[in-house]
Formats: C-alpha cells, sequence, structure tokens
C-alpha cells in the first residue's frame, strides 16, 4: 500500500465503522419497540398506531424545515407516479405497523419476532415471483426448510401463526416497492408522503377509537402524553440511522446486521414478557434460524469480495 493509499484505506475504514454503529443502533431501536408500546398503557393498538402516524408526519415537518429541504419534496409531489407509488407503500407499512403493535400489546411479541426472522425468506420469494429472480440451490433449501418450520409452527400453535405472515410479507411488500422507488426519494421525503396519505386515515381511526372506548391521549399522564408525542421521533429516528447505514455499508452487511432486531424481540418476549415457548415453538424457530444460517452462508460466498474492498462504503 503506497502512502497515498493509506489515508483512503482509514477513511474508508472508519465509514465502515461509523455505518456498523448507525445500523446497530437503529435495529436495536426496533428490537425495543416492543416495550415503548407497553408503557404506553392504558392506549390501545389502534389508537398508538394512528397517534404514530400523525406525530410521525409532523416530526417529519420539522426535520424537512430544519434542515430546509422542502424544495426536495415539492421536486416529489411534482412527480404523480411517485406519489402514488409512495401511497401504496403507505398502505403495506400501515399494515404492518398495526400488526405490530397489536402484536406487542397482547402478548405475541415472539411471533412478531418470527415474522421479522421470516422476512428475509418472504424477500427472496418475491424476488423469484414479482422480479422473476432465478434461485440458486441453498436458496430453495433455505426456502424449504422455511416452510417446514411454517408447519411446524401451525400445528403447535393450532393454527396458521398469522400475526408473523402478515408482518413478514407486508414488509416484504413495502420492501419491494422501496427497491422499485430506489433513489427518486430519500428517507425523510418517502416517510413524509407515507405519512401524508395516511393521515386521513388515522384522523378517522381516532374518531372511531373515541367514539367506542375514548382516547386516553393527554388523560392519563404527562409521562404518558410525553409518550405519545415521542411516536413520532421514535418512528423516523431509526429509519434515519438506516439510511445513514445503508449510504456506508455493503449490501451484505447490512443484510447480516437485520438479525439483531428480532432477536432482541425475540429476548424481549421470551426473557422479560415470559411468553410461552413449547417444544414446538423451539423446533419452528431452530429451522428458521436453520433457513437463515443457509441463506446467509449463500448470501456471502455468492457475494464475496476481494478483503481490501470490504471498507468500501456502498
Amino acid at each position: 500500500m503506497t502512502d497515498a493509499e493509506a489515508p483512503a484505506e482509514t477513511a474508508a475504514r472508519r465509514t465502515h465503522r461509523t455505518g456498523l454503529i448507525f445500523g446497530g443502533l437503529a435495529y436495536a431501536l426496533w428490537g425495543v419497540l416492543p416495550l415503548y408500546f407497553l408503557l404506553l398503557a392504558p392506549s390501545g393498538a389502534f389508537e398508538i398506531v394512528a397517534w404514530r402516524v400523525l406525530f410521525s408526519l409532523v416530526f417529519c415537518a420539522l426535520i424537512i424545515t430544519l434542515t430546509r429541504s422542502w424544495t426536495v419534496l415539492g421536486r416529489a409531489l411534482k412527480q404523480p407516479r411517485l406519489v402514488w407509488t409512495m401511497g401504496l407503500a403507505g398502505v403495506f407499512i400501515f399494515i404492518n405497523w398495526q400488526t405490530y403493535v397489536i402484536a406487542a400489546t397482547t402478548g405475541h411479541v415472539v411471533e412478531a419476532a418470527l415474522g421479522y426472522f421470516i422476512n428475509p425468506i418472504v424477500t427472496v420469494l418475491l424476488g423469484v415471483f414479482v422480479l422473476r429472480e432465478h434461485l440458486r440451490r441453498l436458496q430453495w433449501v433455505a426456502i424449504g426448510i422455511s416452510f417446514l418450520a411454517v408447519v411446524v409452527l401451525a400445528f403447535g400453535y393450532g393454527s396458521l401463526p398469522w400475526i408473523s405472515l402478515i408482518l413478514a410479507f407486508s414488509f416484504g411488500l413495502y420492501g419491494l416497492i422501496k427497491k422499485r422507488v430506489g433513489p427518486n426519494v430519500d428517507a425523510v421525503t418517502g416517510l413524509t408522503l407515507e405519512t401524508a396519505w395516511l393521515a386521513p386515515v388515522a384522523v378517522v381511526q381516532l374518531f372511531v377509537v373515541s367514539g367506542i372506548s375514548g382516547l386516553t391521549f393527554g388523560t392519563v399522564s404527562g409521562w404518558h402524553t410525553a409518550g405519545l408525542l415521542a411516536a413520532g421521533a421514535i418512528t423516523a429516528v431509526p429509519l434515519l440511522l438506516f439510511a445513514a447505514a445503508a449510504r456506508r455499508l455493503p449490501l451484505s452487511v447490512l443484510g447480516l446486521i437485520q438479525f439483531v432486531a428480532p432477536v432482541i424481540q425475540f429476548l424481549v418476549g421470551v426473557f422479560i414478557l415470559n411468553e410461552a415457548m413449547p417444544f414446538e415453538r423451539w423446533v419452528g424457530f431452530g429451522l428458521v434460524w436453520v433457513a437463515l444460517i443457509i441463506l446467509t452462508v449463500d448470501m456471502i460466498a455468492s457475494g464475496r469480495a476481494p478483503r481490501r474492498r470490504a471498507f468500501e462504503p456502498a
């Protein structure tokens, strides 16, 4: 290595390390979200999600104001196809949020964690059926083991693990749409458009909750109100950290650290919330983990790059 190459190598390593920190923080925050939603009791899942949508929109507006990037949002609004696409993305992320909060507040955190363990498998399947991608042999093996895991878990639950499947497919479809949009929209602009589409739904949802059981916002305590107000930041901050990590890390590394969130969720569900883990669940989770190991090994083997380039930002 020449003297000229040394500073570049050092800068690349620093960028890689920063990306790992940002990515780790993003997934760690997503991992502990169930505890945050439980702290918002007695608010129900539908009220929590409605406030989450509205306060996320407010938070995004504040970020756009502070960064003076209203012109960026304005350019996005002039692209009807992009706006409608983000509306569709909003539908899937709304389904994901609502299902996740219901799971967190009704004692199904472990099942939610399973959904995010399954998500990479769903992403591979979407690549086959939507993007017409061809799978390698190990990928097919991983999908087969995952299917067996769902059968085992269905036997253990007495029914299909619907929460897991809804979370996996809604987030997989959301990711597919975001992938198709690509670099045409940044994280803040994308979330702004998505929550703007969902804002009317959130308002209607609050009216319905108000008529059925009454709203809890501002009626419990100052801390509770602050917690609901913070829902916007809790939603947007991990997304921004993830976007920062994605700009600094290769996709293969980003794919590996994505398992931080469901691992934390699983630990929270089993060891903090004391959710039941009968033998069938352990077998089902074990099969899913084996499938993910196979998928990870295949990803690393097929995308291995020279060692010197491993620290280059994506």
